[in-house]
């Protein structure tokens, strides 16, 4: 539908409605029930230098509004994606964002630097959530300082639109946000999950093997939009907005608080079809309020 279409850092999509990293595999675990032709992209599991086999389990908790997961960025690794996961994405007719994670400066750039030689690739999402091992196992987004070294050298080895996706687990995401704008990042995704934990009564011990895991879900809706509002207020480039989107609802109310675009993660798990009635609602709003284009509803709740 022509209303939703969303040109997003000089990319058209076919709507701003994306599957989000981590909830939606590699494409093709979704295919029986998804229309790719109706998907505005699909944001792969991170990809990281080398194949990771994640953390202990336990790794999942449902809580009474959300998921606890303990994963670890388990993935295949470059080498593999290049090899089989690539071309079965690039036969789905949407677009393709790759997230990249990393423990070290220099394994971003050189996954940065191979995936940008490769076709089938609109976007690349860096997520800076991952522990710098180089410095404690300290996030590299807990600090601007880093976060606008990292993004400035990943952005000298690529050509592809670059997308910044920020933690929520900091005291204030604006200057962050700043820094990689200024650094060259040509979006920002917000927010990665929460951190969290659950406690098994009868052994008394943390449910989750790593002890600690990242909540998603409706319950951090709310904190969600406060971080894309905040950033949107902060930065002139585009904010793609997700956390706790399980309805056409929720994801126009990210996009009245100022998101360009929206992921869609944990309600993936509960309902494989709902990116799809998340496009269907928005193209029922859009035609129902008479709006000209889902543009003119970006940050409207602050106009």
């Amino acid at each position: 539908m022509s209303r939703l279409k969303t040109n997003l850092c000089g990319v058209e999509f076919a709507n701003p409605v994306f599957a989000a990293s981590g909830t939606f595999g590699y494409g093709e675990e979704f295919a029986d029930f998804v229309d790719y032709r109706r998907l505005g992209a699909i944001v792969v599991k991170s990809v990281s230098l080398e194949p990771r086999v994640g953390n202990t389990p336990p790794r999942l908790f449902e809580t009474a509004s959300g998921l606890l997961n303990s994963i670890g960025l388990q993935n295949v690794g470059l080498e593999e994606f290049l090899r089989e996961k690539l071309p079965r994405l690039r036969r789905y007719p949407t677009r393709v964002i790759v997230n990249i994670a990393g423990q070290t400066e220099p394994e971003y750039i050189e996954v940065t630097e191979q995936l940008s030689e490769e076709d089938g690739i609109d976007a690349l999402e860096l997520n800076l959530s991952c522990p710098n091992v180089k410095e404690g196992s300290i996030a590299f987004g807990q600090s601007a300082s880093v976060i606008e070294r990292v993004v400035g050298k990943v952005r000298k080895k690529t050509a592809l639109p670059l997308w910044v996706k920020l933690s929520p687990n900091v005291a204030d995401n604006a200057p962050l946000a700043q820094a990689a704008e200024a650094a060259g990042a040509d979006a920002i995704c917000a927010i990665n999950t929460l951190r969290g934990i659950a406690i098994d009564v009868p052994s008394r011990r943390p449910f989750l093997g790593n002890t600690i895991g990242g909540l998603s879900g409706p319950a951090i809706k709310p904190v969600a939009l406060y971080h894309v509002w905040q950033i949107y207020q902060a930065v002139k480039i585009p904010v793609i907005g997700l956390g706790g989107i399980c309805t056409a609802r929720d994801a126009l109310e990210f996009i009245l608080a100022g998101a360009s675009a929206v992921q869609v993660g944990s309600a993936n798990f509960r309902d494989p079809d709902v990116t799809m009635k998340i496009v269907r609602g928005l193209e029922q709003y859009v035609e129902r309020e008479n709006v000209g284009h889902i543009e003119q509803l970006r940050g409207a709740a602050w106009k």
